[in-house]
């Protein structure tokens, strides 16, 4: 799955009284869906999955997945202090379409966690995931950085597809882009290189009408592939090898997904795909250190301050995505004071209430977080000002 791009965490909005405002997250996670963000997380840490029960985590999945463009890549926040629990909501994740699931790292125990633990934790949920898992880092609230070489030796799990790092280490970015360089995987992408989601195919008929056969083989649609002769991964079949896997197709298959003229492109469906390596894809979660993150080896950012911020978060990546180095760095300027202030020091109530500026629905959080203080919310509306979308 290629997970390039900006990705906001969306918030839990609540009613006054502390019940989850459905209503509000499809309308928040519409409204996402029309700007250009990759697509959006789901239970991370901004969506305050801690206060929810898990018949709330579950419902919360499901609307937000109903709401969702199916074009936008949706990643579920699974984490949980036992790799079991982990694999329940991957599980029922999976079954609502998700494309990704993201693990936090487990923190309870962290001090009885020498790293043999944290390795078994994440392969055994990796070899069991119906889902690609990204790695979840998240010290300011867990109280445990998982450190850089342990992120390196996970990655060579084929399973394992990146890592959302939200320490603001730009140093550590560096290091885990450098040590997972040998990974490469294969992606499908559409026609035009963006993320082919499970929503989008399915879509795609799946069955001829008349035999009922499956039309899609196994396989052909997966998420990251390993590229044979790669070292770090398993070697399976590679998607770039589109010509010796259609002729391996029965005649349904191949009637389905067919070749068109260019050896490139393969048409599912009528939908246009084609296949883009990509490697193990480091995320960050500090948007006041974005651009400094991309240059050091981030693909993207899963960032908070793109809740109430998503467009003036994009333009940095979308600079530095076209080269324009200087351009960045002026996008960047333009938004380091509010997401340190609002994102980072005064978090899910000045966040929730940035998106109220902005046209979306922040409310209230959940006790026993509290509201902003007046004084805080003209420190917010000052600070956002000149960021709207």
């Amino acid at each position: 799955m290629l997970l390039h791009g900006i990705i906001p965490p969306v918030t839990t909005p609540f009613y006054p009284d502390g019940h989850v405002y459905y209503k509000k997250l499809e309308h928040n996670v519409e409204h996402y869906s029309k700007t250009p963000v990759s697509g959006i997380v789901v239970l991370g840490s901004t969506g305050e999955t801690v206060m929810l029960s898990d018949e709330e985590r579950r419902v919360v999945l499901k609307t937000a997945s109903q709401a969702c463009a199916a074009q936008k890549i949706l990643i579920a926040g699974t984490g949980a202090e036992s790799a079991v629990e982990t694999l329940r909501l991957t599980e029922y994740a999976a079954e609502l379409g998700y494309d990704v699931a993201l693990v936090r790292t487990p923190f309870y125990f962290r001090n009885r966690m020498p790293q043999e633990n944290m390795l078994a934790f994440y392969r055994t949920i990796a070899d069991r995931s119906p889902l690609p898992i990204m790695i979840y880092s998240v010290p300011v609230f867990t109280g445990y950085d998982i450190p850089a070489e342990l992120v390196i030796e996970l990655a060579e799990h084929p399973n394992i597809i990146g890592i959302k790092e939200s320490g603001g280490d730009v140093e550590k970015v560096r290091r885990m882009a450098e040590g997972t360089r040998h990974i490469r995987r294969s992606a499908t992408v559409t026609d035009t290189f963006a993320a082919v989601t499970t929503r989008m195919l399915n879509k795609v008929h799946s069955k001829d009408p008349n035999t009922e056969e499956e039309l899609i083989p196994k396989g052909v649609l997966a998420g990251a592939t390993a590229i044979p002769g790669a070292t770090g991964v398993h070697a399976t079949p590679a998607l770039s090898e589109r010509g010796k896997e259609v002729s391996r197709m029965t005649p349904p298959e191949r009637s389905f997904a067919s070749k068109t003229s260019s050896s490139s492109i393969t048409v599912i469906g009528g939908l246009k795909t084609r296949q883009k390596e990509v490697g193990f894809q480091i995320s960050v979660g500090a948007a006041q250190k974005l651009h400094p993150s991309l240059e050091a080896g981030a693909i993207g950012g899963i960032l908070a301050f793109a809740d109430p911020a998503p467009t003036a978060c994009y333009e940095i990546y979308a600079a530095w995505k076209e080269g324009d180095a200087e351009l960045a760095r002026i996008k960047q300027e333009r938004i380091t004071r509010a997401a340190i202030r609002v994102g980072a020091e005064l978090g899910i109530p000045a966040l929730k209430y940035g998106m109220d500026l902005n046209g979306y629905y922040g409310g209230t959080p959940r006790v026993p977080l509290l509201p902003l203080t007046a004084d805080l919310k003209t420190e917010v509306e000052n600070l956002m000002s000149d960021i709207r979308n």
